[in-house]
C-alpha cells in the first residue's frame, strides 16, 4: 500500500469531484475518529493493488506490520463502482419524500448478476 503520486491525487480528486461537488472539502479535511484524543489524526487515500482506498492515517500506521502480499483490503474502496442509475427527482423535492420515496431508478449494480442467475 502506498500513497498516490500526484498524476493520481489529481485523477481521483477530479472523479470525486463529479460526483460529490463542493462536498469534497469535506471528505479530504474529515477529521479521524481513531487515534488518541490528543491527536485524532486525519484521512488519506493509498493505492493497494491497482484499487485506491480511503482509509484514516491511523490505520495505515497499523497495517504497517502487514505483509503487502498479505494485505487484501485497508479502509473503503473507492474507483470501483457498486452502480448507477438516473436521478428521479430535484434535490429539493427529495428532502420533502418520505422514507421509502424513490430519488434514483435503478439501473444496474455489481450485485445484479447474482440475481437474475434465476432468469439466465
Amino acid at each position: 500500500m502506498r500513497p498516490l503520486d500526484e498524476k493520481e491525487t489529481t485523477t481521483v480528486f477530479e472523479k470525486l469531484f463529479k460526483f460529490t461537488g463542493n462536498n469534497l472539502k469535506h471528505i479530504v479535511e474529515r477529521p479521524s475518529s481513531e487515534g488518541p484524543e490528543q491527536d485524532p489524526g486525519r484521512y488519506c487515500f493509498r493505492l493497494q493493488k491497482n484499487r485506491v482506498f480511503y482509509v484514516s492515517e491511523s490505520l495505515v500506521k497499523r497495517a504497517t506490520n502487514i505483509n503487502r502480499e498479505k494485505l487484501i483490503s485497508l479502509g473503503t474502496c473507492i474507483d470501483l463502482p457498486l452502480g448507477f442509475g438516473i436521478a428521479a427527482k430535484s434535490t429539493q423535492d427529495c428532502r420533502k419524500l418520505d422514507p421509502n420515496g424513490i430519488v434514483v431508478l435503478h439501473q444496474a449494480d455489481i450485485g445484479e448478476y447474482l440475481r437474475m442467475e434465476d432468469d439466465l
